[in-house]
């Protein structure tokens, strides 16, 4: 028997060959042995334990120390909110809440505030949105008088500058003009329309009647109507000792007399389930944006917990039914999502959506309603659940990641009156969930058969004429056009 002699290179080549088998083989058998992998469960979460304290004047403290960076952040919660202002001067709330500090103070104005923060690295900030007003203080330790001082004066004595306001209301009209560029932001903003009510508090918008109709003085109203001690939340967490500033906070605030303020429930929603179909028509565009749905659920709802797991599992990340069906499997989309919003005080959104070409509009409404569909008539599987409990609880620790964010949901919770421990409780009962809970669930709060339908784009560019769907009601989003002075 003859051998033929291998040259150092066929060697190398052979080599090669043998180790790349090899490592082929163990690679097929990590891959066969990965989904065996047994994961401990989650360990419980210790939360820093934030104390609470009622000062002289009626207002709330949240104080939690933190000692690992010489900063003191002060956050706080004012129960007013856009809910309440007029429908003939809607931006009011928002306007009053960022003035109240641009426009300075009795004792300084908006641009020293600006210099004399700037000078000790400190900000202070304000606003007012939907259900709730908000202020914010961050300052180095060293500096917390003078900007424990500034944020007071800012809360207690604006003086609502005109210049200041005029420059807002300038910023609102151009928002207006601009808000028609976006479709995404148009079907967005058109379909909480469709659910809440055009002219729900919840969904109504700006116009440029609206905000020409604020003056100063309804600035100066709004503020002396919600802003008073008893009405606001402070959660404190830095570098300091709890009971000093305390004693600050009470110094600071002590001018402030406590006075009842009160303050009406947010309005309720009332929702007729019901199917219509809508397009908002934009010939500029060569795709469709889509959102399909119903009003959604409080967080209160004992269903919550299971909604949360549904949701993932439906339209939530790249391995949701919506995605691995609508976009990879029917390439019907460019993007797509679907989520069942919850809200501390008023029901959210329940809507399943996608960006697709306009020769695909139809059929992907028809494609996400099957998906709905399907998620209320069988459990989902064992791989479904499993991956969804854990994508949701793996990343659950990130909402304990600060100690600032700790006591700033200690104080929502307060202002919306939850539990201290909701998001604890979340997570204990989000990993009860079954099966049979998320069926349950689905079958409960989603009407595949009783969602509102809507499109933006060019209807003459469809697969199929929406109609096929149902009568169809063209919304008109013409900017009315501001009122000749």
């Amino acid at each position: 028997m003859k051998f033929r002699r291998l040259s150092a290179a066929g060697i190398a080549v052979s080599f090669g060959l043998l180790l790349s088998l090899a490592l082929f083989g163990c690679a097929r058998q990590q891959v066969s042995e990965y989904k065996k992998l047994k994961y401990p469960k989650l360990g419980d979460i210790e939360v820093p334990r934030a104390e609470r304290f009622i000062v002289a004047n009626g207002m709330q403290l949240f104080v939690l120390e933190d000692h690992e960076l010489p900063l003191v952040n002060i956050s706080a919660l004012i129960r007013t909110g856009s809910v309440y202002e007029p429908p003939n001067k809607i931006g009011l709330a928002s306007i009053t809440g960022t003035v109240m500090r641009t426009g300075g103070t009795t004792s300084m104005t908006g641009d020293e505030i600006d210099e004399q923060l700037e000078s000790i690295a400190a900000s202070v900030r304000t606003g007012i949105g939907l259900n709730s007003g908000s202020a914010s203080m961050s300052v180095l330790k060293e500096d917390i008088d003078t900007g424990l001082a500034i944020l007071a004066d800012v809360l207690m004595n604006p003086v609502f500058s005109e210049d200041k306001i005029m420059l807002e209301k300038i910023r609102h009209r151009s928002s207006i003009a601009r808000r028609n560029d976006s479709p995404q932001q148009i079907a967005g903003r058109e379909f909480d329309k469709l659910i809440y009510g055009p002219e729900s508090v919840y969904a109504r918008q700006t116009e440029y009647e609206t905000i020409d109709n604020i003056t100063r003085d309804d600035l100066i109203a709004f503020h002396k109507k919600f802003f008073a001690p008893g009405n606001v939340m402070l959660a404190v967490c830095g570098d300091f000792n709890t009971r000093e500033m305390v004693t600050k906070i009470e110094e600071v605030f002590k001018k402030w007399e406590r006075r009842e303020v009160l303050v009406p429930a947010v309005p309720e929603v009332r929702y007729e389930f019901r199917p219509t179909v809508n397009v908002v028509r934009k010939d500029d565009i060569n795709q469709s944006n889509i959102y399909l749905g119903h009003i959604g659920g409080l967080m209160s709802d004992p269903d919550y917990f299971a909604l949360v797991i549904m949701n993932r599992i439906l339209g939530a990340g790249f391995t949701s039914r919506l995605f691995k069906n609508i976009r990879s499997r029917e390439g019907l989309a460019y993007s797509v999502f679907g989520n069942y919003s919850a809200n501390f005080d008023h029901p959210g959104l329940f809507y399943v959506g996608c960006q697709t070409k306009s020769g695909a509009t139809v059929r992907a409404i028809r494609a996400m309603t099957d998906e709905v569909r399907k998620i209320t008539e069988t459990e989902v599987t064992d791989e479904e659940l499993d991956l969804a409990k854990d994508s949701y609880l793996n990343s659950f620790v990130f909402n304990f990641d600060t100690r600032r964010e700790i006591v700033n949901r200690l104080m929502t919770y307060a202002y919306f009156g939850y539990p201290p421990d909701f998001l604890q409780r979340t997570k204990s009962n989000v990993e009860k969930v079954t099966k049979a809970d998320v069926l349950r669930a689905a079958r409960k709060h989603l009407v595949p058969d009783k969602m509102q339908v809507l499109a933006v784009g060019r209807p003459d560019d469809f697969d199929e004429p929406l109609s096929v769907l149902g009568s169809v009601n063209e919304i008109d989003i013409t900017i009315p056009p501001p009122k000749q002075q």
